[in-house]
């Protein structure tokens, strides 16, 4: 960052405020008595305004607001303030004419506009008024101290004033005081400036405050934080006693208390560095950020000053701040490590244009000039190059012996070693440098000039390998001496030895180029491409080069062409190669082959047929092989590989060409004969005493024998697992599960033998079994839940899976039983099983990567199980002769059904009905306008023949009735006392303070209920302590009685004469933070809770991840019951009546005898 002075003026007085105007095209400036204003494009004075008898000690511009539209055209659109000593407030147009004057009792200290609402708030050393266009008079508010400072908010909300006593007060647009700061030096550093963070994308608001004490410090809601000094913006002769930034640019203006007027650019640069796949750039001005490029991984260094440049190598780091160089270092050697510490520091300040480090020195480059510094920061060499130096980089070397490549203006390519005074020259070309680059071999380099040329030389000879045109960088690869590529012209191009150019489009400059990843910088953003190397490999492999083909494979390429290239170098015996190959694609088979192949050779063998051949036998070239033991002289090996790929044919014609040596194979090849000629107990016996129990065990099994089986299962040893559990198998698929577990215990498989009581369905064993070795559930009530839903027995088999933690097994089976229901029109099960779904789905949103698609769900489901309980009366009352609901009820549940439903209607559920049921009721209740809304609703839909004739008299009857609806059945908003419509366009929410409103599961009526959310920081168990903390109201004396079982929570109050008392801070919070267009939470303090009643507070606890949910009776002498099960709310009267009738909760059907949730 630096500054530049645009221009500079002085007046005769001292400048004590600045002000700009919104679109930063004029300065006003308070200077003695007068008001001088600026052109900010030069520095022109343009008018100087006079009005104040006084010093002038503040002025303030208003910023474009936007919802006080007639306020903007009465003051032609902007206008601005200043406030004096002779005690008055102007208001200036932007016309420079003042409209209006209102005074204080004491000298103006300080002014600011409401950047929303154009409030204008004006301070004096006794108290500070609040003022707005479209009202009469000025709100004033006493001060306990001086205010010298204030501020708006940006969203102006809030106004922070600063006090000669060193306290911040933060106050809300009506004066009231929300928060007082008060900072460790008190009266001893008064508040001389403040100021909040303009900025609107910061998510919180920062306070900057400047005291007399000559500190700055910065709070936010957090707490106080810390601030970086970026440097200076200018000196001045005198001091600074006011400055501001121009709006929506990088201008500051510094007024002086000589009359200076200083106006600055602040100019700001992209500063980066790369080394192979690390890059380093700047971010936020004092922070830098180190990314891989190949593992995506980042790490931030907190400079806590303005970084001005960075070099990156190897593991070193090199950052330039304005008063040092510091030098970071890896913690350890691995390529992928990301931690930096602090090797050196090098305190001093310099002046270069390029920072380059290296292992244990720092290159400073200014225009034609190097320097080589220590990291002690002792200047060791110095070169002066004879022209301009346009490109320089490290290439590597020993640790202190570093080579550079640097590229000039005219030409001319060097070759410096840090730890010698003489440049190498290593060519000249007639164009000047752009971009350089080496081989990793040092012996190629590739140059970009001026002309867009990529020019590829051999360093020994000079000679110009090749050119390309339309080039802006070039880059060879790092892990291989042929490659190269070059980028130009919105394309890459590639280049591998002296096969043609392979090119692809790209956006950017090509930087580095490490395997099969070329690092492309496009505006300040680095990316890794990856560029395909299979095609080179192949032409490689076509040679029958397999060391050239292997280093290319090495950059990248697919398991298919590893693959490829492993086999060719097998079968051309490069077993080096092929070896590396196999071991890339992880192929234990052949890495055996070629290590036995390898131990032969080192034993002296030297027979490549016999090699080959044991190549072709693992490649499956099984006649190619025996072809090749045969000339070898290893007849025995063909005979081996054809008994173990069971070709008995084959094998029989080697044991015909001589005699086995080895009784065993004797044996079993007697055995196979036996089997051959469909003599298997004479086979089973040669087996056995072969020791092949397997192949007599699978005679056995296939022919039925079950008594030979058990008997060659009892004779062998328990470590025999195989032919045990190949016996134990059998005996299960010939019906003999008895001795099958025998076998089972024997080998001590306790999972097999789950596995067996399973599948035999014998559960009863099976659940014995579960309940001593409790890790076999899962295996044992999953396949019994399969069972069981198999048997139309689904409610059995979904607690079977959920027992099993089978959830998704347990959520698919409810939600077809959901669905069976709504078919068969069992709407009450429907809710039932809705609800049971939605608690499946809240037990598994615990899991965090299901979290949020889970909290979908559960809302989703809770919704429709309140909708298809609710329809169940309206179902029965449409359907069934005679009606079990009282009509108040019937009309609660339409109104509340008709507000819920969803622009898509669920299924099964009928609008017909619902709105034919509220038009009848709405009749009978004596809420006429309602009921003919919901008869000219029905004509807009398709009606069923039964209900034509009701709805068509209906329609007529209306008709006779008055236009209006009984004041009696109009719903009351308990937390703003607002009656609503019986036909609410926003829903089941007031119209007023949009509080949604809360209803009886049984009666729909809207209970008593207000919901409050807990303020941040409050944790349910600290709000638990604090409600029951119980606090005597002085003046109430209520006697409330809360009853609670097993199966509710219930409130009761009996209410004692003088029972209203002091207001309820709760009811005082409801009555100020209602109304406005969008919902405003209750939220309530530590206070608040302490003065609540645990007897008057309902809590929903939900489990995790949910939050507990808290309800507050503002009646308590009318009684609700809380279902701790479902957390439906009821009347306790109704309530109590359908627990006696059901004998359990009407919505989730918990019994009243079970325990809590």
């Amino acid at each position: 960052m630096r500054a530049v002075l645009t221009w500079r003026d002085k007046a005769e007085h001292c400048i004590n405020d600045i002000a700009f105007k919104p679109d930063g095209t004029q300065l006003i400036l308070a200077a003695g008595s007068r008001l001088l204003v600026y052109d900010t494009s030069d520095g022109t004075l343009l008018q100087p305004l006079k009005g104040h008898k006084d010093t002038v000690y503040c002025v303030a511009y208003a910023k474009d607001g936007k919802r006080l539209l007639w306020v903007s055209i009465l003051y032609n659109g902007k206008r601005f303030a200043s406030g004096s000593a002779d005690k008055s407030v102007i208001i200036w147009t932007s016309k420079l004419e003042g409209i209006l004057k209102y005074t204080h009792n004491d000298a103006i200290q300080c002014v600011s506009y409401n950047p929303i609402t154009h409030q204008l708030a004006s301070c004096s050393s006794s108290d500070f008024g609040l003022w707005s266009p479209e009202q009469k008079s000025v709100s004033k508010h006493k001060s306990s101290s001086k205010i010298i400072c204030c501020s708006w908010t940006n969203d102006g909300q809030y106004l922070a004033l600063g006090m000669f006593n060193g306290i911040i007060s933060i106050r809300n647009k009506n004066g009231e005081e929300k928060v007082k700061i008060e900072r460790p030096g008190g009266s001893l550093s008064p508040i001389w400036s403040i100021c909040w963070n303009p900025s609107r994308e910061e998510r919180n608001d920062i306070l900057a405050v400047a005291d007399w004490g000559q500190k700055v410090s910065f709070y936010q809601l957090s707490g106080k934080q810390d601030g970086v000094r970026l440097g200076t913006v200018g000196e001045q002769n005198s001091w600074v006693w006011t400055c501001q930034a121009k709006p929506d640019s990088n201008y500051v203006v510094v007024g002086c208390q000589d009359g200076t007027i200083s106006f600055y650019q602040l100019i700001f640069s992209t500063v980066h560095g790369l080394y192979k796949d690390r890059y380093a750039y700047r971010d936020s001005m004092t922070d830098v950020i180190v990314q891989h490029l190949i593992t995506e991984q980042k790490v931030r260094i907190k400079c806590k000053e303005l970084v001005k440049k960075i070099a990156i190598y190897r593991n070193r780091l090199a950052i330039q701040l304005p008063e040092k160089i510091l030098i970071y270092e890896l913690y350890s050697e691995d390529s992928s490590d990301m931690h930096y510490r602090v090797k050196e520091k090098i305190i001093k300040k310099f002046e270069c244009n390029l920072l380059v480090v290296c292992a244990n020195h720092i290159i400073l480059c200014q225009e034609k000039r190097l320097q080589c510094l220590s990291f002690s920061g002792v200047k060791e060499r110095e070169w002066q190059m004879e022209s301009l130096i346009r490109y320089i980089k490290v290439i590597g070397g020993p640790p202190g012996r570093e080579g550079l490549l640097v590229g000039l203006k005219n030409g001319q390519i060097l070759k410096i070693f840090v730890d010698n005074l003489f440049a190498i020259v290593l060519l000249k070309q007639a164009t000047a440098v752009r971009c350089l680059d080496m081989s990793a071999s040092r012996k190629k380099l590739a140059v970009v000039d001026e002309n867009d040329t990529c020019l590829v030389y051999d360093i020994d000879t000079k000679e110009l390998l090749f050119q390309e045109p339309n080039a802006n960088s070039v880059a060879w690869n790092t892990q291989c001496e042929d490659m190269l590529c070059f980028s130009g012209g919105g394309y890459l191009n590639i280049k591998a030895s002296t096969f043609p150019v392979h090119r692809q489009k790209l956006q950017g400059f090509v930087v580095g180029y490490n395997g099969s990843k070329i690092f492309c910088l496009h505006v300040f953003s680095i990316s890794a491409v990856e560029v395909p190397q299979s095609a080179p490999m192949y032409q490689y492999l076509d040679r029958k080069l397999f060391k050239e083909a292997y280093q290319i494979a090495c950059l990248g390429v697919t398991d298919t062409d590893w693959r490829e290239l492993a086999m060719e170098a097998l079968e051309g015996l490069d077993f080096e190669t092929a070896k590396k190959a196999f071991i890339r694609v992880q192929d234990l088979r052949y890495l055996e082959l070629i290590s036995s192949i390898e131990e032969r050779k080192k034993r002296g063998e030297t027979n490549n047929d016999l090699f080959l051949a044991d190549v072709f036998s693992y490649q499956g070239k099984f006649h190619e092989a025996a072809k090749l033991y045969k000339r070898s002289g290893h007849e025995n090996l063909a005979l081996e590989m054809y008994t173990d790929l069971c070709m008995f044919e084959y094998a029989k014609d080697f044991l015909g060409s001589g005699d086995p040596k080895e009784t065993k194979m004797l044996i079993t090849k007697q055995a196979d004969w036996a089997r051959n000629i469909k003599e298997p107990k004479a086979a089973v016996e040669m087996y056995i005493s072969a020791g092949e129990h397997v192949k007599a065990i699978e005679i056995c099994g296939d022919h039925g024998w079950v008594d030979m089986l058990i008997d060659i299962a009892r004779k062998l040893d328990k470590a025999e697992r195989e032919p045990l559990l190949l016996c134990a198998t059998y005996l299960k698929k010939l019906d003999s599960p008895g001795y099958a577990a025998e076998t089972y215990l024997k080998m001590g498989d306790l999972k097999a033998l789950v596995q067996l009581h399973v599948e035999t369905q014998r559960w009863d064993e099976a659940f014995a079994l579960g309940e001593k070795h409790p890790e076999f559930k899962d295996d044992i009530y999953v396949p019994y839940a399969q069972w069981l839903a198999e048997n139309d027995r689904f409610e059995e088999a979904q607690k079977a899976f959920h027992k099993a933690g089978r959830q998704r097994e347990a959520v698919q089976v409810l939600e077809q039983l959901t669905n069976n229901a709504v078919a068969e029109s069992r709407f009450n099960d429907a809710a039932y099983y809705y609800w049971m779904l939605s608690m499946q789905c809240l037990d598994i949103a615990q899991d965090p990567a299901q979290k949020d698609t889970m909290l979908g769900k559960f809302y989703h489901f809770q919704r429709l199980a309140e909708l298809y309980h609710g329809y169940h009366a309206i179902h029965r009352h449409t359907e069934d002769p005679f009606s079990v609901h009282r009509p108040e009820t019937l009309f609660n549940i339409s109104r509340f059904l008709l507000h819920s439903l969803p622009k898509d209607t669920p299924s099964g559920i009928s609008k017909v009905k619902i709105l034919f049921t509220l038009a009848k009721q709405s009749k009978a209740l004596g809420a006429y306008r309602l009921a003919r809304h919901a008869y000219d609703k029905l004509r807009g839909l398709y009606i069923p023949a039964r209900f034509q004739k009701s709805i068509e008299l209906g329609t007529l009857t209306i008709r006779a009735k008055p236009f209006h609806d009984s004041e009696e059945l109009v719903p009351l908003c308990y937390r703003c006392s607002t009656n609503n419509p019986l036909l609410n366009n926003l829903g089941n929410v007031c119209i007023n303070c949009r509080q949604p409103f809360i209803f009886s599961a049984s009666s729909y009526d809207v209970l008593h209920l207000v919901e409050f959310y807990l303020e941040e920081g409050i944790t349910d168990e600290e709000a638990i302590s604090l409600i029951d903390l119980e606090v005597l109201r002085p003046k109430r004396d209520d006697r409330q009685l809360e009853i609670a079982n097993n199966s509710s929570q219930i409130l009761r109050l009996v209410e004692t004469k003088d029972s209203m008392g002091d207001e309820d801070p709760f009811t005082a919070k409801l009555s100020f933070e209602q109304g406005g267009s969008e919902f405003v939470p209750v939220v309530v303090s530590r206070l608040v809770l302490r003065s609540m009643s645990r007897r008057d507070v309902l809590i929903k606890r939900w489990p995790p991840p949910l939050r507990w949910q808290y309800f507050r009776s503002l009646l308590p002498d009318a009684s609700i019951t809380m279902c701790p099960s479902c957390f439906q709310m009821f009347h306790s009267e109704d309530y109590e009546l359908l627990v006696l009738q059901h004998g359990c909760c009407p919505y989730c059907r918990r019994c009243k005898d079970d325990p809590g949730p």
